[in-house]
């Protein structure tokens, strides 16, 4: 089936700077994780400063593409460079709440194609929602971690049982992240690498052209990728 086109007003770079960092961050503190829970002899002292220093970096980079939500803007669907204010497409939008269903039988095979309207498909801003709250829960359960008995920290790491639960929450958590991981890259990729190129390159790709006030495809850009 032909594709949306896919214009970098979709993602504008102050996005995908934040998306690099998240990556480089999530894959240091992964690692570090595992040798943290694994030692490997001589690696541990290196292995929790870079876990941290990397804790504090993802941390920091969420809250900052949250307030930068409120303000940059970017093009809320694909094959159109209309743009509006970022967080106001971060839940399913008018004109595709009602295809969830369709989405969903899509990413599991059971239908070959997909609705055409939103850069995301219904499930994955929802996935996405949760990603912000997983990142503060990390954080949380990381400084109470390393800080157990530093003030308001000591309170949440004995609400939650103490530090041994902590670790539990903080450990699985980490696997929520390699899965999410895996699952994002799948939905990013299912019908095509063009959407990855624009998001960690900026390389722009034709295809449909789509009319987000009129909901219907208006035309067919074939120009080459541009990165202008």
């Amino acid at each position: 089936m032909a594709h949306l086109a896919h214009y970098k007003e979709a993602h504008p770079l102050p996005f995908v700077i934040t998306h690099w960092i998240n990556l480089v961050a999530m894959i240091c503190l992964i690692i570090t994780g595992f040798l943290i829970h694994f030692p490997v002899s001589g690696t541990m002292g290196v292995a929790r400063g870079v876990h941290v220093f990397f804790g504090f970096v993802i941390f920091i980079n969420c809250v900052v593409r949250m307030i930068m939500s409120l303000f940059v803007k970017s093009a809320p669907t694909g094959g159109t460079r209309k743009q509006t204010a970022d967080f106001k497409s971060w839940l399913p939008q008018k004109d595709n709440r009602h295809q969830a269903g369709a989405w969903i039988k899509y990413y599991l095979f059971l239908k070959k194609d997909h609705p055409l309207s939103a850069k995301l498909g219904v499930p994955q801003k929802l996935s996405y929602l949760l990603i912000p709250i997983l990142i503060i829960l990390m954080f949380i359960t990381g400084l109470a971690l390393w800080t157990p008995t530093a003030g308001a920290l000591a309170g949440f790491t004995s609400f939650f049982g103490g530090a041994m639960s902590v670790r539990i929450i903080h450990y699985f958590g980490m696997f929520v992240f390699i899965i999410f991981m895996f699952i994002h890259v799948y939905l990013a990729n299912v019908e095509g690498t063009e959407p990855t190129k624009l998001m960690f390159f900026h390389k722009e790709h034709g295809g449909l052209v789509y009319d987000p006030d009129k909901h219907v495809i208006v035309g067919d850009d074939n120009l080459q990728p541009r990165n202008e």
